[in-house]
């Protein structure tokens, strides 16, 4: 499976896959069509305080992606997040939108990052979770 990152402003490919919109806010000045989504999973963007904060202190990177992360873990974001996972098995390629101009630091990477297993998830989120409680069950003694 291939995740791939591209701004929602970029001319949509047949390469891309499902298209996946991970941000909170509709991308100004595009209309749906143009934007050829597959889905919408606003509640795996950063809450607008969060987005505020690190656009006002974007030095701050390692913060704003362990802030996320705790965000990501609220049942919202962990059902979005189960979208995401069902999203990526049904197809090979699965690319993630995101309007921000800042393309190598934004909350697009921290998910690619958790999908493709680079990065610790948070905690009681995604498929992850379900292996290691089985796993753990089957390796207690009784």
């Amino acid at each position: 499976m291939t995740v791939a990152l591209k701004r929602v402003y970029a001319e949509p490919s047949p390469y891309d896959g499902t298209r996946v919109l991970v941000d909170r806010l509709w991308p100004r000045g595009l209309t749906k069509s143009d934007a050829a989504l597959d889905a919408w999973l606003r509640d795996l963007a950063p809450s607008n305080e969060l987005r505020k904060w690190f656009h006002a202190h974007p030095q701050q990177w390692s913060k704003f992606r362990e802030k996320y992360l705790k965000e990501l873990t609220s049942e919202a974001a962990d059902t979005a997040l189960q979208q995401l996972y069902e999203l990526q098995k049904k197809r090979r390629r699965l690319t993630l939108l995101f309007a921000s101009k800042n393309e190598e630091r934004n909350n697009a990477l921290v998910l690619k990052q958790l999908i493709d297993g680079e990065r610790k998830p948070p905690t009681g989120t995604g498929p992850i979770r379900a292996a290691a409680t089985k796993r753990g069950r089957a390796a207690r003694p009784r």
